[in-house]
């Protein structure tokens, strides 16, 4: 299997640091960004594979990034994990609603975010490519 590239957004250091180390043991290829418009920036430039996005961040939130995401042609492919410590279900709802695959809230195992990585990733691999 290729190495898998993910890119990983929130403001917080030491959640990126958290993220960046657990994913890079797990063989994934990490990039990082501290806010929405670095997210929209590093996407269309780097295109990872999948992102994680934390919802409260300056400049853009992350509700704001993945509508963005997702309405570019470029960028609205790559599925989108929704990270926050904003758990009530009309948050999850407006994840999903701005376009996100999943959504989990903070705190967080950085073992169930590598799962549900690695669960859509592969699903991502098993869909029939579809001709537009």
């Amino acid at each position: 299997m290729e190495t898998k590239r993910v890119l990983v957004v929130d403001d917080e250091i030491y959640i990126l640091q958290i993220l960046e180390f657990s994913l890079e043991v797990e063989g994934f290829e990490v990039i990082t960004a501290q806010n929405g418009e670095e997210a929209l920036e590093s996407a269309q430039r780097d295109e990872p594979d999948l992102i994680v996005l934390d919802i409260m961040m300056p400049k853009m939130d992350g509700y704001e990034a993945c509508r963005q995401l997702k309405s570019d042609p470029r960028t609205r492919d790559i599925p989108i994990i929704l990270l926050s410590a904003k758990g009530r279900s009309i948050d999850q709802e407006l994840g999903f609603e701005a376009g996100a695959e999943d959504y989990i809230t903070k705190p967080f195992s950085p073992r169930k975010l590598i799962e549900r990585i690695k669960a859509i990733l592969c699903e991502r691999e098993l869909r029939p490519v579809v001709n537009e």
